[in-house]
């Protein structure tokens, strides 16, 4: 229900961490980690793919004012490619998680695998549909990287990535076809591979 999240039932400080941007065929895969303030409880806390982009950005902010602490981290494309997309993902993770002001007794990861981290972790599947912490945190993660493709789009225009992101639409894979990778383009990635190659994406 994606309006009964829940309060993970754990004492102490938790930390909810999740990703966005590992389906993409360029830019980084980011992460974020947010330790919520049990006294300052945000409404409206939900997989930030069910949200408009209006209401990312406000609860965003009202995220960065409220939480007791949280972090927003990444893997570049030469780590993706030089790693596997499912490390670098998890070694951005791990950045997120080290890189909060206060340090969580537990840290609850969206999905079915956990960073390695120096505090005892927990993996949730679907939990940015489940656990309000993760909510918040692929909310931030989600807006910091819809922002940093706007940004993209601008130095590598032609792509369409203000639209799509970076993810396989025929849009995107037709512009790979006709302008090549750009530097941002991860080489480990098939459609990338077909399209350096002159074949069909």
């Amino acid at each position: 229900m994606q309006n009964d999240l829940f309060e993970w039932p754990a004492s102490g400080l938790v930390a909810g961490v999740d990703e966005v941007g590992r389906g993409p065929l360029c830019g980084p895969v980011i992460t974020a980690a947010v330790i919520l303030d049990p006294a300052r409880p945000i409404a409206g806390l939900q997989d930030s793919k069910k949200l408009t982009e209006k209401k990312r950005e406000a609860l965003a902010e009202l995220i960065r004012e409220q939480a007791l602490a949280w972090c927003v981290a990444r893997a570049d494309v030469e780590e993706i490619d030089r790693l596997n997309i499912l490390h670098a993902t998890l070694l951005a993770m791990r950045r997120a998680v080290e890189g909060l002001s206060i340090q969580p007794e537990l840290a609850l990861i969206d999905g079915n695998r956990c960073p390695q981290l120096r505090v005892p972790c927990q993996a949730v599947i679907k939990g940015d549909d489940q656990v309000q912490a993760i909510a918040a945190a692929s909310i931030l993660a989600k807006v910091a990287r819809d922002r940093e493709m706007l940004e993209l789009d601008r130095q590598y225009p032609g792509y369409g990535m203000a639209g799509h992101k970076g993810y396989p639409t025929p849009q995107h894979l037709r512009a790979l076809q006709q302008l090549g990778a750009s530097p941002i383009h991860r080489r480990s990635f098939k459609p990338v591979q077909l399209a350096l190659q002159g074949g069909q994406a």
